[in-house]
């Protein structure tokens, strides 16, 4: 049976496995290595992890909008980025007066619910408008045209905003009630943080109940496994592509004002392109069209990209390991798509629908 099995074994295979041996030691050397030193102490660790964990739910919540536009449409929607943008680019203006009227620091709250509002509302109406406008006339196009298409939109959108509040940097005012420490496990975490993780875990448990519990999720699911029976049992397809791009562009929108409360700095025109190609690895990583699979993999890159710098990176003696932190994403996901292509928690995919 060993022999049979070896024989099937071509030379692609043996490669791919030595070289996934090959990664694993890497990956344990640097670990051990680190770990021998310490140089790190146990509240530092946990440190990382909560600013991982924080940074990993908005690529999770931005994640969502690719996986679930991917599991309706099979298409990839490159514009996401800058829907991002704009709930976040929006948003910070609000952000702005609200902390010179003083009504950031007496009831910050409420001004950080109105943030998330309005960032929201933004980036819901023009996922929305991509879909009217851009998406829905090549919807019986070849898959290569929405690509392009999506591109051109992405595009289109960063110098529409770069036009409308220009080229500057804008920042979030610090909000006086997220500037404190608070006590977990014995360590002290930034509340922000804190906040930052918990709202987004309860936008993602909200999308999560709705796909699972309403008669629209339960109609998007349907969509997604064959739109035409799907259409036979009467189900609005027109309704449920609408529905799907403006609960990504909701969660995108909201992601914004958290990443800003998060990250205050770098608020422009060009902000949605890397935190969308994160998103859009974590959605790979966790398996693109699952939705469990998006938040996971949100997550998962998250604290992946907090601790693997100082974790592994350091352990092999590279220098400026903090520095390539985006670079380490990304080399996490090509070795996804080499060893795992169809993502952690993702199922291959039918030829019918891949």
């Amino acid at each position: 049976m060993l022999k049979e099995r070896l024989e099937r074994l071509s030379w692609v295979d043996l490669f791919l496995r030595l070289f996934q041996v090959f990664v694993l030691i890497i990956l344990g050397i640097g670990i051990t290595n680190t770990l021998q030193t310490g140089r790190y102490t146990a509240e530092q660790w946990t440190t990382l992890v909560f600013a991982g964990l924080a940074q990993g739910s908005i690529y999770a919540l931005i994640a969502l909008g690719y996986t679930l536009v991917y599991g309706i449409l099979r298409m990839i929607n490159f514009a996401h980025g800058e829907v991002f943008m704009a709930g976040a680019f929006t948003a910070v203006f609000l952000a702005e007066y609200f902390a010179a009227s003083g009504f950031l620091a007496a009831q910050p709250f409420i001004a950080i619910i109105l943030l998330l509002a309005l960032a929201s509302g933004t980036s819901l109406g023009i996922a929305v408008l991509l879909e009217r406008v851009a998406y829905r006339p090549l919807r019986g196009a070849p898959r290569l045209v929405p690509l392009i298409t999506a591109i051109g939109a992405s595009f289109t959108l960063q110098y529409t905003f770069r036009g409308l509040f220009g080229a500057e940097f804008h920042s979030y005012p610090e909000v006086p009630a997220l500037s404190q420490d608070l006590p977990i496990f014995g360590f002290s975490i930034p509340g922000v943080q804190i906040v930052v993780l918990i709202a987004a875990v309860g936008l993602m448990g909200a999308l999560y109940l709705f796909v699972e519990q309403t008669k629209m999720g339960k109609a998007m699911r349907a969509v997604s496994e064959d739109k035409d029976v799907a259409r036979l049992m009467g189900i609005d397809i027109d309704r449920v592509i609408v529905t799907t791009f403006a609960l990504g562009g909701a969660l995108a929108g909201a992601a914004g004002v958290l990443n800003g409360l998060f990250r205050p700095q770098g608020v422009y025109f060009f902000m949605g392109f890397f935190p969308g190609l994160k998103a859009f690895t974590a959605a790979v990583l966790g398996g693109i069209g699952n939705v469990p699979g998006a938040m996971f993999g949100g997550i998962f890159l998250g604290v992946f990209e907090s601790l693997g710098p100082n974790l592994i990176l350091e352990g092999l003696g590279i220098p400026a390991a903090n520095q390539l932190k985006d670079a380490f994403a990304f080399v996490m996901l090509v070795l996804i798509l080499i060893f795992r292509p169809q993502g952690i928690l993702g199922e291959r995919l039918a030829e019918k629908k891949a």
